[in-house]
This record gives structure tokens, C-alpha cells and sequence, in this order.
């Protein structure tokens, strides 16, 4: 009787989606979801802003809020549910990952192929490889992540790790800390390489990825909530057909994709905005077959690098916190 009343239930719950979902067909509703940014809009975000103003998100009946994120992080707000997606970033998201109670998200797609991130410093001061880092000032986040990366690319450069003046810094302005008393900082090259650039500052620039291949991590990457995502499939599929869209169109036209991202935010610099846009546009796709795939063997290789570096409480299990399901075919 039991199997009779759940069959039953599961047939009328059936034509009671199926009705909604035509009634909200026939009025043209759009699923209204959000996102939020890991950061202030840049180049890393052009895509989605591409997708909002180019009416790909309604084009799949999708309604999109991207939203400016709170002190620490999208990833909590997306945990939360209180919105159904964000921008986040495989390191940073480890430790939320390495837990009995892992952040309920999932990684669905990756906005850059490759890791551009690395260290930059004024030309001639010595730091055009890792080993020159010793005895020169750095600004940390303090974060072990962060810290652990360092110690690696220099003391497998020969340097001496230990002799680096650590100094907590949250650096906004990259060229006005190299001519202060900051030796060397963390950029993305898009952004803050390229802005030294526009601004007449000549720097070196080393990326982690070059150093060691395990460091080819992904950064930026966009997450969701998984119970949204388990109930919203084909929601979820859209909003990752107009995003995709919406970065296959600024890597084929960075000019127009670097207007649109400063007609969404004016406030930019506008050199740098179209220095950084053609830059980048090489990087959204890079040598993968598709936008946003994000692969296993680099995802895992870097989580266990965390693990047995022991800067992880718990071993994140292979195939662990990403899904490219969601991925257009």
C-alpha cells in the first residue's frame, strides 16, 4: 500500500512541476538567480557581464543579479543558499573541502585554464626567479596556503625562504606597494601585471605554474550550491550555456566584451581595462576543448599536494568538489 501511495505521489508531484514549469513557459517568467563576485568587477568577470548585456541569460529564461561580494568571500553566501552562485578559487576553497561537514558547493566550471597568478616586483631588484625572494619584503595574506606555495617555488629554486620579510598586507594598489616599502606581492597578471604596465612601471614577473606544473591549480572558478543545482538541473545547464556564451564571445572579441565591461562598471580604468581584456581573452579557453572544463588530474594533483604537505586537516577524496556535467555540450 505504501509503494501504491509514493507511486502515487511521485506521479502527481510529477504533473505539478511539469504544470508550473509550462505555466512559467507560457508567461515567459524568467528563474531569477544571482551570483557574486570574488572581487571587485575586472577582466576575470567580462563574461558574465557580456552574457547579461548580450541577453544570453534570457535568452535561456534566466534572470541573473551579479552581486559585489561581502568581506571574506562569496563561498558563504553560496553555502548558504542565500545565493545560487559565485566566483571562488581552488585554494582558497580547500580547507572548506577538507572537512567531515565539507561547504555544500561544487566548483562547475573554471573561467581560466591555467593559474595566471604569481610574484611581482620592481625590474633589476632581483626577483625574476623565486630564489630572489630571500631577504626581501612580502606582502601576505597570511594565509598557510599562500605561505606554503612560496616556501616551495623558492626553496626549489634555491633560495632561502626563511630570510623573507613577512609583511600582512592587503594590497589594493600593486605599483604604489612596490614603490613603498613592499619588495614583492601575489598578482593575477591580467589585472595588476598588466596595470604596471599601463602605468610605465617596469616589473619582473614570475608565475607559480612555471615552476612547478602541480601549482597549475585553477583560479578563478565558478561554484553553486548544490541543493539549488540537484533541484534546478536544466536551470543550472542554462546558466552555464549564457556564461559559456558569454566568454567564447569576449575571447573572440576583446575590444567590444572590454566596452561592455566598463558600460556595466565605469568606475575602471578604461587603458587598463582594454589592455587587460585583450591579454586574457587568450586565457579563458587556452589549449582546453571547451570554456570552463575544469580537469580532474590537475584538480586532484594540486588537493593532494595540500594533503601531503599537510596543509589540509582532511585528505579532499579524488574527484572531490568539482562537476563539468553542467557544462554545454
Amino acid at each position: 500500500m505504501k509503494k501504491i501511495i509514493s507511486a502515487f505521489l511521485a506521479i502527481a508531484m510529477t504533473i505539478s512541476m511539469s504544470a508550473c514549469g509550462s505555466e512559467k513557459e507560457k508567461s515567459g517568467e524568467l528563474e531569477k538567480v544571482s551570483l557574486v563576485l570574488d572581487w571587485t568587477p575586472n577582466t576575470n568577470h567580462t563574461g558574465l557581464y557580456v552574457a547579461q548585456e548580450k541577453g544570453y541569460f534570457e535568452e535561456q529564461g534566466i534572470e541573473v543579479e551579479i552581486v559585489q561580494p561581502p568581506e571574506g568571500g562569496a563561498d558563504s553566501l553560496v553555502a548558504s543558499g542565500k545565493s545560487q552562485f559565485g566566483i571562488s578559487f581552488q585554494d582558497t576553497i580547500a580547507p572548506a573541502f577538507a572537512s567531515d561537514s565539507p561547504l555544500p558547493v561544487t566548483a562547475i566550471a573554471a573561467i581560466l585554464q591555467h593559474n595566471t597568478s604569481g610574484i611581482i616586483s620592481l625590474k633589476g631588484n632581483g626577483m625574476d626567479t623565486p630564489s630572489g625572494m630571500g631577504g626581501k619584503t612580502y606582502a601576505t595574506w597570511d594565509v598557510p596556503v599562500e605561505k606554503a606555495i612560496i616556501k616551495s617555488v623558492v626553496e626549489s629554486d634555491g633560495g632561502d625562504y626563511e630570510s623573507i620579510e613577512m609583511v600582512p598586507s592587503t594590497v589594493t594598489d600593486v605599483v604604489t606597494a612596490l614603490k613603498s616599502d613592499i619588495d614583492a606581492v601575489w598578482v593575477y597578471y591580467a589585472w595588476d601585471g598588466i596595470a604596471s604596465k599601463v602605468k610605465g612601471v617596469e616589473t619582473d614577473f614570475f608565475a607559480f605554474k612555471d615552476i612547478d606544473p602541480v601549482l597549475d591549480y585553477y583560479s578563478p572558478i565558478i561554484i553553486g550550491n548544490n541543493s539549488y543545482m540537484e533541484s534546478n538541473e536544466a536551470e543550472t545547464k542554462s546558466f552555464l550555456e549564457a556564461v559559456s556564451k558569454g566568454y567564447e564571445y569576449a575571447a573572440e572579441n576583446p575590444e567590444e566584451a572590454a566596452e561592455i565591461l566598463l558600460k556595466a562598471s565605469p568606475e575602471l580604468d578604461r587603458e587598463l581595462v582594454m589592455e587587460s581584456q585583450k591579454w586574457i581573452a587568450k586565457e579563458y579557453k587556452s589549449d582546453a576543448e571547451k570554456w570552463g572544463v575544469i580537469d580532474k588530474s590537475r584538480w586532484d594533483g594540486f588537493y593532494k599536494w595540500l594533503w601531503d604537505g599537510e596543509l589540509v586537516e582532511k585528505e579532499i577524496s579524488p574527484g572531490f568538489g568539482f562537476t563539468n556535467e553542467y557544462l554545454p555540450e
